[in-house]
């Protein structure tokens, strides 16, 4: 089947069940941002690929709302299937909700599969649509029913995260858990996101593309922990560790009976955003219930010295890789036909040379040219360019590593640039250095420090459609809350100890795209009668390209943080490397003046 021809075995399926409209989230069951095949029904229904959007299918339209990171990717992925794209964030566009408030007559009907669809966002709908008296039907997985070859579950084993890495057993982070549940007056903890369950349990999987997780629940009472995961994922080994640490493990579709075994006396807190609607209506009437973040969120997202230890040496190792890719590339470029896809698989091939390495953090997004303009671009076969002496290369890519999870871009003058190119290049420098520079007041969040990578972009009357950072997770999902740093508000707290990404850039459509990315932690830096101080220490190692600059657009200020920094770069990955790979790096880390 086509796109037009799945969209009409929708629309049959839609009037069987007397639907006026049917909703499809990019979601799994656990509210994850990557999914495994199973549940990429919206990249099914539509054709688009990115990570982030939802389609709504109504008996005579259809539309995809997704964010800045996707609008050039979605309008060419989308054309030809009559599903309109609605930019969201810009500025009189609806979102699905208000839309089909908008659409929808009174007393309509919205199909939607409850099991991957957040209780957040279900109750926002029925506040706003009741005012329509629109009434939504959460029973039915369409999707499911119409897509005959949809693949299974992933049946990929769980192994563990040594506590060399991790830090902290399972039993000592389950007793922060149950510290913090005192505190919030609740007896059980359900967690439904698949990296906090990896984290509390230190165990991991391969259930999903990038991410080190396996599908699973957790539930944690004042007395008990339970993991439900299919039995046949885990091993004796990994059984008795969970087992000496306090965890029973059930299989994963019991979860529901739990939940409704709970009695009047019980509360139990569960975050609204992660988790499922078919959950939350399994859980006992007579049961309290407290909605809230997940406990282990903000634990997983402040690393521990073992953490942050094992990071720095993980950095190390990656910034060793790209140096050697890099020289690579410059050696070759011209010697031998190199294209966006065999770039990404030589930047791999020197990654797994490395110690720990499990695999990329992420799909490798190796953008030529105006291909670089898409923020989350993927070459393919058909269209892949060939990389020459000339513009500009956009390498974002990460790894996986026992020790920590890396993500990191660099823009690459791989020729002859435009004098606007090299403006825009020093702009996003001058931004990031800005954020890099900063020293905060705690109690500031990413929100608060955003602007402070725009001010020279906007200056020159450009932005960028996407946040400027994100939490990293450690040896887990490479975007990681609950921090972030973006202009859509947020409330968390820089911590010591978070890490988090500072990415700005700039992209023009059709031309070319530029960003410049380092993962950074956050460290205190002072106390006075004023409060306590925070700063940022880059943990990226890895040169930012000298060519691209003009140093007259750059501060004395700001040459000086560039010089530190590539002195630093140098001094730290030079042991690592052969004697031409050294002299490379020496050129490269140069100081300018």
């Amino acid at each position: 089947m086509d796109i037009k021809e799945r969209i009409q075995r929708l629309r049959q399926k839609m009037k069987e069940r007397n639907m006026d409209a049917y909703i499809i989230p990019s979601s799994d069951p656990h509210m994850s941002e990557y999914t495994a095949p199973r549940w990429q029904g919206r990249k099914w229904i539509s054709g688009f690929t990115g990570s982030a959007g939802t389609v709504v299918i109504t008996g005579e339209t259809g539309g995809l709302w997704t964010d800045g990171r996707y609008y050039i990717q979605a309008a060419e992925q989308l054309e030809g299937t009559g599903i309109k794209l609605f930019k969201a964030g810009m500025p009189d566009v609806p979102d699905y909700i208000e839309w089909l408030e908008q659409t929808l007559p009174t007393n309509s009907r919205i199909g939607l599969c409850g099991e991957v669809f957040p209780v957040s966002r279900v109750k926002e709908m029925e506040k706003k649509l009741s005012r329509k008296k629109i009434s939504i039907v959460k029973e039915f997985d369409l999707i499911g029913e119409i897509w005959d070859d949809r693949p299974p579950a992933p049946q990929e084993p769980v192994f563990i995260h040594d506590v060399e890495f991790a830090g902290k057993t399972a039993a000592e982070k389950l007793k922060q858990v149950r510290n913090e549940m005192v505190k919030k007056g609740v007896n059980y903890h359900l967690i439904c996101s698949l990296d906090d369950i990896a984290w509390l349990y230190n165990i991991r999987g391969n259930d999903v593309a990038y991410n080190p997780v396996a599908l699973a629940y957790a539930l944690v009472s004042d007395t008990c922990a339970w993991l439900f995961i299919d039995k046949s994922k885990v091993s004796d080994a990994v059984r008795s560790m969970l087992e000496d640490n306090g965890v029973i493990i059930k299989d994963y579709g019991l979860v529901n009976k739990y939940l409704a075994d709970l009695g009047d006396k019980d509360t139990i807190l569960f975050d609204p955003a992660r988790t499922n609607s078919w959950l939350y209506d399994a859980i006992a009437k007579g049961c309290k219930k407290a909605e809230g973040e997940n406990i282990t969120t903000l634990m997983k997202a402040v690393k521990n010295e073992t953490e942050i230890e094992n990071l720095k040496r993980t950095h190390v190792c990656d910034g060793v890789a790209v140096v050697r890719f890099l020289y690579w590339l410059d050696h070759n470029l011209g010697r031998q036909r190199i294209t966006e896809i065999t770039a990404a698989e030589k930047l791999e091939e020197f990654r797994r040379q490395q110690e720990n390495f499990i695999g990329p953090s992420f799909a490798t997004i190796a953008a030529y040219k105006d291909h670089a303009a898409m923020m989350h671009y993927q070459a393919v076969d058909e269209t892949c360019y060939e990389l020459n002496r000339e513009g500009m290369l956009l390498i974002d890519s990460g790894g996986q590593y026992l020790g920590g999870t890396t993500d990191i871009t660099r823009t690459i003058v791989l020729g002859p640039i435009t004098d606007v190119q090299r403006r825009d290049f020093t702009l996003v420098l001058k931004g990031h250095i800005n954020l890099a520079r900063a020293r905060m007041l705690y109690g500031v969040t990413g929100s608060n420090i955003d602007i402070l990578a725009r001010m020279p972009i906007w200056e020159a009357g450009i932005d960028y459609k996407s946040g400027t950072g994100h939490g990293v997770g450690y040896f887990l999902n490479v975007h990681e809350g609950p921090q972030r740093m973006s202009q859509i508000p947020n409330n968390v707290k820089l911590e010591k100890g978070m890490i988090i990404t500072n990415e700005p850039g700039i992209y023009i459509e059709g031309r070319y795209g530029i960003r410049t990315e380092n993962e950074m932690l956050v460290v205190e830096d002072g106390e006075n009668e004023f409060g306590k101080f925070l700063r940022f220490e880059p943990i990226t190692y890895c040169p930012i390209d000298i060519e691209g600059i003009d140093p007259d657009l750059l501060t004395d200020d700001e040459k000086r943080w560039l010089n530190d920094y590539h002195g630093k770069v140098y001094e730290t990955l030079a042991p690592f490397l052969e004697e031409d790979e050294r002299e490379w790096l020496r050129n490269e880390t140069r100081a300018i003046g």
